[in-house]
């Protein structure tokens, strides 16, 4: 009989998994880096054993171990695998005692693993969902994290990243340039490599300078000549 899963427990997966289908969904979810991918689907062992381990012959037994090891193998289960193949390379009877007693408990274990790999580059969601499966220990809860609570987690989680715009290419600003001409070699304000001019044209203010000399020396020699005339 499968075990229950605890009320707590049924409170978080439904956060995560909205109206979740009895049987595990195929087809297209979501990875860990918001990439579509094929689902892998967790099948309870359980259910494939469908034969008495104490009263089934040998040759059942057997082929039922290798229907395990199929569907352990398409699932790449950690743990179980190389249990179940050690078993089969034993005695009859060893496999049939690990059928019984030694595959649930290595399924079980390998189930845990495969939860905790589902932390790698975790979202918030799938974090709190597998950590939700992980402390309920229950096979069911593990199983339904794997096959829907896991997707779900992942959908939400990736609903809820920032989308990722260009940013801004920030563009030089244009600066106007003009010819250089022999009076500015440079262009005007200074350009084409020269300094820029910060004060006023020594140049002309020297030539002001000088015709305001000059005048006022001919205007000097113009009054004392007139000066002269008048005495003599």
């Amino acid at each position: 009989m499968r075990w229950k899963m605890s009320a707590g427990v049924l409170v978080v997966l439904a956060l995560v998994i909205p109206a979740a289908p009895a049987m595990a969904q195929t087809g297209p979810g979501l990875d860990a880096a918001c990439q579509t991918v094929e689902r892998t689907v967790f099948k309870d062992l359980r259910e494939l054993v469908t034969i008495d381990l104490d009263t089934a012959t040998d040759t059942e037994v057997r082929v039922l171990a290798d229907q395990i090891l199929a569907e352990v193998k398409a699932e790449s289960l950690p743990v179980l695998s190389p249990a179940l193949q050690e078993g089969l390379d034993g005695t009859e009877d060893d496999l049939r005692a690990f059928l019984k007693t030694g595959m649930p408990k290595a399924w079980y274990a390998a189930l845990r693993v495969s939860v905790t790999r589902t932390l790698v580059d975790a979202g918030t969601h799938v974090k709190a969902a597998a950590g939700a499966a992980l402390d309920d220990g229950d096979t069911d809860t593990l199983l339904a994290y794997l096959n829907e609570g896991l997707y779900a987690a992942r959908a939400l989680d990736c609903a809820s990243e920032p989308t990722t715009t260009p940013s801004a290419t920030a563009t030089a600003t244009s600066i106007p340039t003009t010819s250089a001409s022999p009076g500015n070699p440079g262009g005007e304000g200074g350009e084409g490599g020269g300094l820029p001019v910060t004060g006023a044209n020594i140049g002309a203010l020297a030539g002001v300078g000088g015709a305001l000399l000059l005048l006022g020396g001919v205007g000097y020699l113009i009054g004392r000549r007139r000066r002269s005339t008048f005495v003599a």
